[in-house]
Parts: C-alpha cells; structure tokens; sequence
C-alpha cells in the first residue's frame, strides 16, 4: 500500500491488532500515563504527517500549537473553572485559529522560504508564552486538575482517562484517514507531487493548503489540550522549537506518508525518552540521533514505509509477467 492507494487486506489485520494491543495495554502491565502521553503525542505526528506527508509543506513551528491548546486548556481549566472537554475544545480552535493567522502569511510561500517563516512565527509565539502573565513564565501552569467529564465521568482515574484519551486518537486516526481518501485528500497529493499541474487543472491550491494547514494546526492543539490534562501542566517545553524537529523525527522515523508510520515513530522516540533517559541521561539525544541516520540512512522511507514497500516489492513478484 502507497499513500495513494487504500488500505489492504493485511493493513486492516494490523490496525485492528494494534487496537486490540492499545485496548488490552493497562491490564498487561503498561503504565497508562506513558500510554496517554504517547498517543498524545502520536495525534500530534499524525497531524504533522497530514500537512508534511500529503500535502508537501514542512512546518518547522508545530510545537507552538500544542502549546497554545495546552496553555489555554489549563488556563481555563485551573483559573476559570472550565470543564475538561470545554477546555480542550477552547484549546483546539485556539490552535486552530493561531494556525489560520499563521497560515495566511506562509502559505504562498514554498519550500524552505515556507519553513523559516513557519519557525519565525512559532518563536514569536514562544517569546509570548514566555512572559505572558497567565502562563507562568518558566514555572509554566501547573496543577491542572483533571475534572470530571461532562459533569459526570471522573479523569482522576488514569485508567479510565486513558480510554479517552485513546478514543480521541482513534477518533482523529480515523478522521485523518477519512481525509486523505476523500476528493479533497487527493487535490492534497496533486498538489504534493506537481502544484504547477495543480494550478492549471483550476484548483485554488493556496486556500487547499491553508485549510489543510489549519486542519494540522488544530489537531497538533487537540494533542497539546489532551497532554496537559493528562500531565497536569503545561511549560515552555511544549512550544520550544527543539519539539518541532522531534516531531518531524517521530515522522521520518516511522514513515511519512503513511498512516500507522507516525503514530510507531511516536512511541518510538517517547518509549525511549522516557526509558532511557534514567540510564544514559542527556545520551539519549545522542541514542535518537543515531537511530535516526541509520534510519535516513538504511531506511529512508521509515519502518512503516519500508515494510510497505518490500509488501508491494513482494506482490509485484507474485504477478504473472
């Protein structure tokens, strides 16, 4: 399977194992909190895949949508008293429209001209967060409580916000999906593979890509919001620029252009911060760095990618000549 054509037989069977394993993951001695942040983070890559892997644009300024949404998200719901699921969705369309603004400056621009304005205005964003009041400067926000869901479902438990934070990711998993396949999906790879052709086909390729800009920015906040109440703060950390390159990382490494790649990225680059880090201490950017050459290097279509293409290598050989 290719990001242009649909998901295979096999792919189903996999999607539907790795569900069953996310499913079953606090009952087989996984600890919810490293899950949560991992799918937090796997929503954050798939929307950054969504924008770099189908539509061709490299946003080197992400971090600082999932900062807003989570700065907003716990502003709101520590200082204002907001429900969860208010606060997130106040998080997201906060990102969301951050990215809109961001959007209608950088979007006629292209390539690397594109990137640097991208990372220009999520700095600008950054230096906002930094001494912005309601933000805690370098403390950042912390003590976010969790609340209740609707009024009635309790988050302290981290087995049941657990589900919800896994239903979200489904949700978008899905939604993503649903996106790439529909018409409007495949202007994004005409456009990905030949925007001249684009262009003189009739399509308004700068309102295409800015929607989908804005798309991506949203669902990076939905992570941001959903990590904040999982972790209970926010901090200048989720809008630095070094989380920006980790999640071009989580993409690449996993496959971009593919829709399980980001998501194995994810847990990848996290599982090993989060494991390693106790062990070989600030080694571990040295660690991910060399997994990442040997990755660009042996790799170069990520593991998702790979594995992907050595199935369609191996069917094309199945094929009478």
């Amino acid at each position: 399977m290719t990001a242009a054509t649909p998901l295979t037989r096999r792919s189903h069977i996999a999607l539907w194992i790795g569900l069953a394993v996310l499913l079953a993951a606090p009952f087989i001695g996984l600890y919810p909190v490293f899950m949560m942040k991992a799918l937090c983070y796997a929503i954050f890559a798939c929307a950054f895949n969504l924008l770099l892997g189908y539509t061709g644009l490299l946003s080197f300024g992400h971090a600082a949508y999932l900062g807003a949404a989570a700065y907003a998200t716990g502003w709101l719901v520590r200082s204002e008293g907001w429900s969860p699921e208010l606060g997130v969705l106040a998080g997201t369309v906060i990102a969301g429209a951050s990215g809109l603004v961001v959007g209608l400056i950088a979007i006629r621009r292209q390539g690397i001209y594109f990137a640097m304005v991208t990372l220009a205005m999520a700095q600008m964003i950054y230096f906002v967060f930094l001494q912005a009041p309601f933000t805690g400067g370098e403390d950042g926000l912390q003590g976010v409580p969790r609340g209740k869901l609707f009024g009635v479902l309790s988050l302290a438990d981290d087995r049941v916000l657990y589900y919800v934070v896994l239903a979200v990711f489904v949700a978008v998993f899905v939604a993503i999906i649903r996106i790439v396949h529909s018409p409007y999906g495949q202007v994004l790879k005409a456009i990905r593979e030949n925007e001249p052709r684009a262009i003189s086909l009739g399509y308004d390729v700068d309102r295409y890509k800015l929607l989908a800009f804005v798309m991506s920015t949203a669902l990076a906040g939905l992570a941001g919001a959903m990590k904040c109440l999982v972790l209970g703060f926010a901090t200048l950390s989720d809008a630095h620029w070094s989380l920006s390159g980790e999640v071009v990382l989580m993409t690449l490494l996993g496959g971009m252009g593919t829709f399980a790649g980001p998501v194995v990225g994810a847990f990848t680059i996290i599982g090993l911060q989060n494991f390693l880090a106790d062990q070989v201490g600030s080694w571990i950017n040295v660690i991910i760095g060399g997994i990442f050459v040997v990755c660009v290097v042996a790799f170069r279509k990520g593991f998702v990618g790979e594995l992907q293409a050595w199935q369609d290598r191996k069917n094309q050989a199945k094929k009478p000549a």
